[in-house]
């Protein structure tokens, strides 16, 4: 029976480093400059702290800033215009979705619009058979379980049937603990015991469909 398969979307579908999170990362301090009134160094710094603490900048303003509307940051933070501007795909991309028997979904951190747009420009919106973003999945990012519980509910799977392929180790751990099957993106050959396959270039997933 072929596989499900769980995609993460930055840095897994596409090179976000190259534009995408600088982009992504300009917008979140100018937004909390202006929401906050600090100066771009302080909103910079908590930016940062709230990421290092809780794992995404979102959950650090929504213990600590309640007043600020969640799904505002979000919009604010992801300016479709700029970030549709350059595009960074993995190389075969389209081939290897294309090749790679199953049904495909993405779970992404980001909000949907901006996870719509990417596979739309990408021109791969027609493999996925759904999207699990931040916003749909109650505002719950990874790698909190929670957040993968969502996404499965929302799209009806058993976490024994996917294949979760991310560059990130954490949201991988929380993948394992599920009962996902495991592929981690790496540029290097780094072995992890939560990580079923490591691959170097997201064209070898076709050797991991046995």
């Amino acid at each position: 029976m072929p596989r499900t398969w769980i995609f993460d979307l930055d840095n897994t579908l596409h090179h976000a480093d190259r534009h995408a999170f600088p982009v992504i990362d300009a917008a979140m301090t100018q937004w909390l400059t202006t929401q906050l009134e600090i100066s771009p160094a302080q909103a910079n710094q908590l930016r940062l702290e709230y990421w290092q603490r809780y794992g995404a900048t979102l959950l650090g303003l929504r213990k600590h800033h309640k007043h600020l509307n969640p799904h505002h940051f979000l919009s604010a933070c992801h300016p479709l215009p700029t970030l549709r501007q350059e595009l960074h795909p993995m190389p075969r991309l389209k081939s290897t979705l294309a090749r790679l028997a199953g049904k495909k979904y993405l779970f992404t951190n980001g909000p949907l619009s901006y996870a719509e747009m990417m596979l739309d420009i990408l021109g791969i919106a027609d493999h996925f058979a759904g999207i699990a973003a931040i916003d749909t999945v109650k505002l719950q990012p990874k790698p909190h379980l929670a957040a993968f519980r969502q996404m499965l509910r929302q799209f009806g799977l058993l976490a024994t049937e996917c294949v979760m392929v991310e560059d990130s180790i954490d949201n991988l751990l929380s993948a394992k603990k599920l009962g996902m099957s495991t592929v981690w993106l790496r540029a290097h050959h780094h072995q992890h015991p939560a990580a079923d396959y490591c691959i170097r270039h997201l064209h070898q997933l076709l050797h991991c469909q046995s």
